[in-house]
């Protein structure tokens, strides 16, 4: 039994070491940094060309790959049904703008849409804490 007890002692101090590993990896983000989508507005009614613009507060737009103190760039996702992974670069779920774009124009299909914004840092990965638009809902005509 104490073998089984050392064995998990062990199992949950390599947890938390990864954890932390994972986490200080991770840019910080400032308190207070907001992320929002300035338009289309939720609940809008819009044609299936959307210009979605992009507003953030307390931190700056910087291209992928650029290490600079609080900025980091978009990722939109269209239709997310989850947010991706904090601890590793996001994938094909999301659009990247990894030039520094604070705008972009999509293409949806007839009916309801959501968008959510996420700033990754100069590696496409979330900050810590993560910095998160609310999701908003179009409709498409």
């Amino acid at each position: 039994m104490k073998y089984v007890i050392a064995l998990l002692g062990c199992v949950v101090s390599l947890f938390t070491l990864t954890v932390q590993a994972g986490d200080m990896m991770r840019s910080a983000s400032p308190a207070g940094a907001m992320l929002y989508i300035i338009s289309p507005v939720d609940g809008a009614v819009v044609s299936s060309e959307v210009t979605v613009k992009f507003g953030l507060k307390g931190m700056g737009v910087a291209p992928a790959g650029v290490e600079k103190k609080n900025t980091g760039h978009h990722h939109l996702l269209v239709d997310g049904k989850m947010l991706p992974a904090f601890d590793k670069p996001m994938g094909g779920e999301v659009k990247h703008f990894g030039g520094g774009q604070t705008e972009t124009v999509i293409k949806l299909s007839k009916g309801m849409h959501t968008l959510q914004l996420v700033l990754g840092d100069r590696f496409h990965v979330p900050h810590n804490p993560a910095v998160i638009s609310k999701k908003i809902t179009v409709m498409v005509k």
